[in-house]
């Protein structure tokens, strides 16, 4: 399934957005036992919720800071591969950093924004460099607005005809 399709179709469509969440749970099944949700679909930019369930918590009853990194992975390459063909890029999480403000006790819920001047931008390197480099801040918020959390998220867009693999 094209996910570019699915995320435009989920735009306008509460149904739609329903069943991308489903086929997204079955195409990174690694995600499944999180119940990641996509709340909200924009022309550029994406709204993730994490529930406050058992299988998100650790062992003080917060949300776990790996389902929160994990998050933080997940809705930034989601808006990268938005933008990008994946049979023509490889992009790849390179590093990833968190900083932990708050304990997180109920729901929480991130939006994600690449404006088209950033896609330009990584166009405009990729035409002149081997690959890009980015660094993409994802917030985690809770309903009080309390900031749970910053991932610093290092990622690597690099054409496949650049890409040096062993098979």
């Amino acid at each position: 399934m094209d996910l570019n399709i699915l995320l435009e179709k989920a735009y306008k469509s509460s149904f739609q957005l329903r069943f991308l969440n489903f086929v997204l749970g079955r195409m990174i099944p690694f995600n499944g036992p999180h119940k990641f949700t996509i709340t909200e679909v924009t022309s550029d930019s994406l709204t993730v919720s994490i529930p406050y369930i058992r299988k998100n918590k650790n062992h003080i009853n917060g949300i776990h800071a790996c389902a929160l990194a994990t998050c933080c992975e997940y809705i930034s390459g989601l808006c990268l591969t938005r933008q990008f063909d994946q049979k023509k890029y490889r992009i790849i999480l390179k590093d990833i950093q968190m900083t932990y403000h708050y304990q997180a006790k109920e729901r929480v819920a991130t939006t994600f924004s690449l404006p088209e001047e950033e896609f330009e931008m990584i166009n405009e390197i990729l035409a002149t460099q081997e690959a890009s480099l980015r660094w993409y801040d994802v917030l985690i918020y809770d309903s009080a607005k309390n900031h749970i959390c910053t991932g610093k998220i290092h990622w690597q867009i690099k054409p496949w005809s650049k890409t040096k693999t062993n098979v």
